[in-house]
């Protein structure tokens, strides 16, 4: 089998130190490199990673690949995806799509213009407790779903890379990092669309430290009739043992089943004065999700989350800061 030629765009995503593993690790990826228009950020990481790297994205995407990952700022990606589908290569977009819907818009018509795959990384699909839970939804096992109630909370991702606190190049804090994961889980488990936000957005946490939102409560109602609550925030300290969490109830006609997707782990302690740190030994989802994207270039088929999914998720996170705003009801056209 042909090895595929891979780099990365841009290390600005924290993200970005996990797919470089998960690319060594694939017998049948060539990992090339990456490339980022900050130099500090090009020179840190990779002599961090002991990486190739590429003095300027054309120069990454001259050098005969088949497929890139973006994870660059968000309001960067249009332009990312952009320069990538005209050079013909497949991508793999850091989430969320966009910071805006004309720009998510934009990204899926260059691919499709371009004939490339375009996958969103929204990797809590591949997680094994996500995939067993949608198999038992689709089976009816817990019949007629009612509602559900959800959270994603987080540490201040400031602490490692000060953009996702600076609106214009993250698109907004905490109610745009988190939701769209819980919105993507739920849309896929039902089949169903997201038609009603009303949301509850402010800077509950670092007043004086960021001027963006790091805490929302949204209410969600989906074509179906059926409704979620979306406890989204900054909320955990910089001592917390991991980055936060993603836990989901599911309330049911035949029962209540409640989901923790991040329960697999050792509580390690180091013998040192720092914080203890939870060790996940479960499934990997990252490497279940740039798997699937590369399964979909070798069968030439769409990834299992496409462009339309990712637009999807954004106008949720759009119309709870509008609700944010007017403190009314928004429907999602």
């Amino acid at each position: 089998m042909k090895k595929l030629r891979v780099g990365i765009m841009s290390f600005a995503h924290l993200h970005a130190e996990g797919y470089i593993q998960n690319l060594r690790s694939m017998p049948d990826i060539e990992y090339v490199g990456f490339a980022d228009h900050d130099t500090e950020r090009l020179k840190q990481y990779g002599e961090q990673f002991n990486s190739p790297t590429y003095d300027s994205y054309e120069a990454l995407l001259a050098d005969n690949l088949d497929a890139v990952i973006i994870c660059s700022e968000n309001n960067k990606h249009r332009e990312l995806v952009e320069m990538a589908a005209e050079a013909g290569v497949h991508i793999l977009c850091e989430k969320p799509i966009a910071t805006n819907e004309a720009d998510g818009q934009a990204i899926i018509d260059a691919c499709k213009t371009a004939g490339v795959n375009l996958m969103i990384a929204l990797p809590m699909r591949f997680s094994a407790t996500a995939q067993q839970l949608q198999q038992s939804l689709a089976n009816g096992d817990l019949g007629a779903l009612y509602c559900a109630n959800t959270t994603n909370q987080g540490e201040n991702p400031d602490y490692h890379r000060a953009w996702f606190s600076d609106k214009d190049l993250a698109g907004g804090g905490a109610v745009m990092d988190h939701t769209v994961h819980v919105v993507d889980l739920l849309r896929w488990y039902m089949d169903a669309e997201p038609i009603e936000v009303y949301a509850e957005v402010d800077n509950l946490f670092y007043r004086d430290k960021v001027d963006v939102d790091t805490a929302g409560l949204l209410m969600i109602t989906f074509d179906n009739g059926v409704f979620m609550s979306l406890d989204t925030s900054w909320s955990r300290p910089s001592f917390y043992p991991t980055w936060g969490n993603v836990k989901m109830d599911l309330i049911a006609e035949g029962g209540v089943l409640k989901t923790d997707y991040f329960t697999q782990k050792l509580t390690v302690y180091e013998g040192k004065e720092q914080r203890p740190l939870w060790h996940f030994w479960g499934s990997d989802p990252n490497q279940g999700m740039i798997e699937e994207f590369f399964a979909s270039i070798r069968e030439e088929r769409e990834p299992m989350i496409t462009g339309e999914d990712g637009l999807a998720a954004l106008k949720v996170v759009l119309a709870a800061y509008e609700s944010g705003r007017t403190h009314e009801v928004v429907r999602i056209e």
